[in-house]
């Protein structure tokens, strides 16, 4: 007998779907699309650790992508949102094998971040390396604090 562990999120999920299906529907009636970061969000399995800095020049965003290939990573800017989507594999399945446990992730993931300020869109620079993915978004010159004194009269 396999033991299967009972995940609540699963069943949110599947309404999740369905709340999504009624959705398409009633925009496809009225020649609406759903968009694409929103079909990438609903088709994400899991979702990478991510910590995000703030420095004075710039935001850093580091991923944790253990397993998972550059090619299989995707990263796009679009109106003031940076959106990291793409694939992890399970890896080669052995077949006389039975799993009694897994905890680890596999399947497609996606994060997507608002950034609050004004950026450099074409400096925006990404570093993939021992499975953390490092993307750097320097600040414009204006979202840049800036201090000035004060003369009192």
């Amino acid at each position: 007998m396999t033991l299967t562990r009972w995940n609540p999120a699963k069943e949110l999920i599947s309404v999740e779907k369905e709340f999504s299906k009624l959705f398409d529907s009633f925009n496809n009636r009225f020649g609406l699309k759903s968009s694409k970061e929103d079909e990438d969000f609903a088709n994400a399995v899991w979702s990478p650790l991510t910590d995000i800095r703030e420095d004075e020049d710039k935001y850093s965003l580091h991923l944790d992508l253990p397993g998972v290939k550059k090619e299989d990573v995707k990263i796009t800017f679009n109106n003031g949102q940076i959106a990291i989507s793409g694939e992890r594999n399970f890896g080669k399945e052995e077949k006389n094998s039975k799993y009694h446990h897994v905890e680890r992730a596999f399947g497609k993931y996606y994060r997507a971040f608002n950034l609050p300020e004004k950026i450099i869109e074409d400096r925006i620079d990404a570093e993939f390396k021992d499975g953390i993915l490092k993307i750097t978004i320097p600040k414009a010159e204006e979202a840049k604090p800036k201090q000035i004194e004060v003369k009192i009269k």
